[in-house]
């Protein structure tokens, strides 16, 4: 065992590359206790991946992958399962020493990833590091313990069967819209970044509102600035997700230094407007019972105590509704920006999933309901959140003293101590790519999921236990029919660049499919052609 403390950064440089260790620590402590035995790394920066308001986190996670320096704050993407092959084990250490000495466990293995997701006492999460979600009030994902049981019960009775039909309904209706008012009678339509169009299908009211909120927004209400505001919902809403980092980094007295900056602070301000304009809508509008939608639920539960329970206040009320827009937006719209790059990369399967769209039609060609058209799509969905999920880890931490095990696919395990206080995230992208679970698993194949023993607990992008995501089947509806209404009417492919012209088909696929860490997992530049069918 060896100390390391105020001279941690000469021992991590030395020890850089080599196997690192289980740690014993409290990463409160000034001292952290290293067992030489357990592989990982040890550098200086911790290359955590999070979304905390810690400044020199924030700083210590933009420092790319170096020996012994840092571990790279996207490590997770770019070595998927290699650094776990490479070291050994599916559990590995990460020991650094800024901003301050702490250890970190990484996961990639299935049982020991249950085990963690279903005692969510024993394994809780770290919601001091979601500080860029909490801007406007606590929410359902920033809070731990009752407060969380609060937030859930509240928001539900809001993801019905009712309304995740309805959730389906807007869904084709948007893209109908979509096809005949902004594409109209055009042959194909090209596109730079096809998160160019996925975005503003996504991102404001178009069906989230409708759904989720009691709200009807066509194309054509897009852009537009509603009175009393300087920019748009959409203008708003994007901003904020895009600069979400300058809240956090940026002080106030620097609050004016860049037009960039300027905006960023104005999209807040104009953000917080708009969800209070919404408040003061509905609550003038009066209760209406027929309403089962979210915002209804929020505006109940700041209104009334619900069960003895303290009513939610005006600042939960707001951070509440924004947390469910910025998931709306987010997530669905790279997902299924990423879903329509992997099906024009790998055209074989297009071809088999229009064909299941086609037999699942009505003569109208429209999508009868999500369960006749789910055994197609749903798996492309799934195949896609397995190569890209929307969060690459989620983070936990021990709240005391424990142990993992992990076994090695020939049959050798080994019990780790986890003390209290340490950090332990769930490697996703690890996960998904680790050939114990999933053959080929570099490869698009949404047939696996067809498998009546697929590895469902080897498969967290929508986490797991008591924890997992409550939109998760209102989110597979909408996802599902979008992808359903493209898919039927266009045939989608990469365009065709004569400075890329040279390269492998294996070189085109990885330049599409590129993607970087933000908010959530999001695509570089996705530049794609939607040619219109026969008969369409």
């Amino acid at each position: 065992m060896v100390s390391i403390s105020a001279s941690i950064c000469g021992e991590l440089y030395e020890l850089s590359g080599e196997s690192s260790p289980t740690c014993e620590c409290n990463n409160d402590l000034d001292e952290v206790i290293i067992d030489r035995n357990h592989p990982g790394y040890r550098t200086v920066f911790s290359g955590s991946w999070l979304l905390g308001s810690d400044i020199p986190s924030i700083i210590a996670n933009l420092v790319p992958r170096f020996p012994g320096i840092s571990p790279g704050y996207n490590s997770m993407l770019l070595k998927k399962h290699g650094d776990y092959r490479e070291l050994g084990w599916d559990i590995i250490a990460l020991v650094s020493a800024w901003p301050r000495a702490k250890v970190e466990y990484r996961l990639a293995d299935a049982t020991a990833i249950k085990e963690v997701t279903a005692n969510r006492a024993r394994f809780p999460k770290p919601v001091h590091r979601y500080g860029m979600v909490s801007f406007f009030g606590g929410n359902i994902v920033v809070s731990e313990g009752d407060e969380w049981k609060m937030y859930r019960k509240i928001a539900a009775p809001s993801f019905s069967e009712r309304n995740i039909k309805l959730a389906w309904d807007e869904a084709c209706r948007v893209m109908l819209d979509l096809f005949e008012n902004v594409w109209g009678n055009q042959e194909e339509m090209a596109l730079d970044n096809c998160v160019d169009m996925t975005m503003p299908v996504n991102k404001r009211f178009l069906f989230i509102c409708m759904a989720g909120f009691g709200q009807q927004y066509g194309w054509k209400d897009e852009g537009s600035v509603s009175q009393g505001h300087t920019m748009s919902f959409k203008e708003a809403l994007d901003i904020v997700s895009t600069d979400v980092f300058l809240k956090i980094i940026v002080p106030k007295w620097a609050s004016s230094l860049t037009r960039r900056i300027r905006r960023a602070i104005t999209a807040y301000d104009e953000l917080e407007l708009y969800m209070l304009d919404m408040i003061h809508e509905r609550k003038s509008s009066g209760k209406q019972t027929d309403r089962h939608d979210l915002f209804n639920s929020l505006l109940d539960a700041n209104e009334e105590v619900l069960e003895g329970e303290a009513k939610l206040s005006d600042r939960e009320l707001l951070g509440n509704i924004f947390m469910f827009l910025l998931a709306g937006h987010e997530t669905t719209a790279h997902t299924l920006c990423f879903a329509l790059g992997l099906l024009a990369c790998y055209p074989e399967e297009q071809d088999l999933l229009y064909q299941e769209v086609k037999n699942s039609a009505t003569p109208d060609e429209l999508p009868v309901s999500k369960e006749e058209s789910s055994l197609c799509l749903c798996r492309a969905l799934y195949e896609t959140l397995r190569l890209f999920p929307p969060v690459p880890g989620i983070p936990k931490y021990s709240a005391e003293d424990t142990t993992l095990t992990t076994t090695k696919e020939s049959g050798e395990s080994k019990t780790i101590s986890i003390p209290a206080g340490v950090d332990i995230t769930i490697d996703c992208i690890g996960l998904h790519h680790n050939p114990r679970y999933w053959s080929d698993p570099d490869t698009f194949r949404p047939a696996r999921f067809l498998e009546k023993d697929w590895p469902r607990d080897a498969f967290m992008s929508f986490s797991g236990g008591p924890r997992a995501c409550i939109g998760r089947r209102f989110f597979e509806s909408e996802s599902v029919a979008m992808l359903v209404m493209l898919v039927s009417r266009y045939r989608i492919e990469v365009i065709e660049e004569p400075r890329h012209g040279s390269e492998t088909l294996e070189q085109r696929n990885e330049r599409v499919l590129s993607c970087k860490l933000g908010l959530t997992l999001t695509p570089v530049r996705v530049p794609l052609v939607f040619r219109r069918r026969d008969g369409q």
